[in-house]
């Protein structure tokens, strides 16, 4: 068989309700609904390889679930190019943003728990909070120009990027502050973290705005006030521990380091070029003290998608109760008032609100060139262009591995969509 049937079709479905032939997935009755039939997994499959074929992507993989079993599976293309590894089932890949739902769900165990309300100040558990002040602009003297919030970050804030922190050095006005203070800079603890973040003035006043930031990172470091626990050893023991999620995790062993995959960099001319061993690997290839909220976790396609399964089934797995079902409930519901009209990028997912550390989609798309999907789903996705979502209109869960920087330029994720859905169903047009 050919390197390319052998390394780049490695579909499997010969799971609950599939029977395989050759190399293509047939799907087999079932009671209710399918939205993944053998016509969506020909979609899928079609959609995956030609991307990798052509060249637009080197390597991906997927896995879906519907109805609680799984409907498809496939990997296609390379985990590391230069060494001949194809994507595989269990390869390992850098979740980055993925990383922050799994830190949200984290934090509400200890909501549940009733150590902490969503409107609560931060500053009532963070200290460093309670004398935050706003950048205003630049005064005559060039110094920038400071003023006292409108109001307190609250936790819901840190919860849905409403706080008005900084998100780096490029920011305007505090972007230098924000490069001296390098509040990620990997050999920072969680609480040295917050401290310097807490430093630098906010960009907006608290719940005006919509701005990705390090949120959730203090959203971590929340967990270990509240917990009394380094963050870690709490995610481990209460999420990632009774889920099963062996291989998700922020340091890899050296004995799995061989399924790591390798980000590569896209050139605007469609060339691929390999991140340098010792910028991809660094962080999860020793141990730091950071242990970030907001990216950091390495994972696989099945490990994932028992996080997705679980949030699917209102915080429960195999007998292993993570969340109650209307805390999942509560963290899936749009916390996003009309009157935060400033939203930064956020629109570009669609037409979403934002829950708790997940995006949730409000409205069908409007257009064609939109990302599809089940009103009611939420998602999230990560810088090397992974993807998950829940669906629980359609009991669908998908999760979609690829290591590619920057972000999705080649509409991966909407091709993806829309082989599993088929074509979107837009509004009719006016006239």
């Amino acid at each position: 068989m050919s390197r390319l049937l052998a390394g780049l079709t490695l579909v499997s479905l010969a799971f609950a309700g599939w029977t395989m032939t050759g190399t293509t997935a047939i799907a087999q009755s079932a009671p209710g609904r399918h939205i993944v039939d053998a016509a969506a997994v020909a979609r899928i499959n079609d959609t995956l390889q030609q991307m990798t074929s052509d060249g637009t992507i080197v390597g991906v993989s997927a896995l879906v679930y519907e109805h609680g079993r799984e409907v498809y599976f496939g990997a296609f293309g390379d985990a590391d190019r230069e060494a001949k590894k194809p994507m595989a089932r269990d390869t390992i890949v850098q979740a980055f943003s993925m990383t922050k739902p799994v830190t949200g769900v984290t934090l509400m165990t200890l909501y549940e728990q009733g150590k902490f309300n969503l409107d609560d100040p931060l500053s009532k558990y963070l200290p460093e909070f309670g004398n935050v002040r706003v950048y205003a602009g630049v005064g005559p003297n060039g110094q920038p120009i400071l003023e006292a919030p409108h109001r307190q970050i609250l936790v819901r804030d840190i919860t849905r990027h409403t706080a008005g922190f900084a998100n780096g050095p490029a920011d305007e006005g505090v972007g230098p502050l924000y490069a001296a203070a390098d509040p990620t800079n990997i050999n920072n603890t969680l609480a040295q973290l917050s401290e310097k973040l807490a430093s630098i003035p906010l960009l907006y006043h608290p719940g005006e705005h919509w701005r990705y930031s390090n949120g959730v990172d203090i959203q971590a470091h929340l967990v270990e006030v509240l917990s009394g626990e380094p963050y870690a050893q709490y995610l481990q023991e209460h999420v990632l521990g009774p889920l099963q999620m062996t291989e998700t995790r922020y340091f890899v062993p050296e004995a799995d380091r061989g399924r790591m995959a390798v980000i590569y960099d896209r050139a605007d001319d469609g060339t691929f070029t390999r991140q340098p061993d010792d910028r991809d690997y660094r962080y999860n290839f020793n141990h730091w003290p950071m242990t970030p909220g907001s990216s950091g976790l390495t994972t696989t396609l099945d490990n994932y998608m028992r996080f997705a399964r679980m949030l699917q089934n209102g915080g429960e797995l195999d007998g292993a109760r993570v969340l109650r079902p209307e805390t999942v409930r509560l963290m899936s519901t749009n916390q996003l008032s009309d009157k935060i009209t400033e939203r930064w990028w956020l629109p570009s997912k669609g037409q979403v609100g934002f829950g708790i550390d997940f995006a949730v989609r409000l409205r069908p798309p409007q257009d064609a060139d939109e990302n599809n999907g089940q009103v009611g789903e939420f998602f999230w996705d990560g810088a090397a262009s992974t993807l998950f979502w829940v669906d629980p209109v359609n009991d669908l869960e998908a999760v979609l591995f690829t290591q590619m920087m920057p972000f999705d330029k080649v509409h991966l994720h909407k091709r993806f969509r829309d082989a599993i859905y088929g074509p979107a169903r837009l509004p009719p047009t006016a006239g």
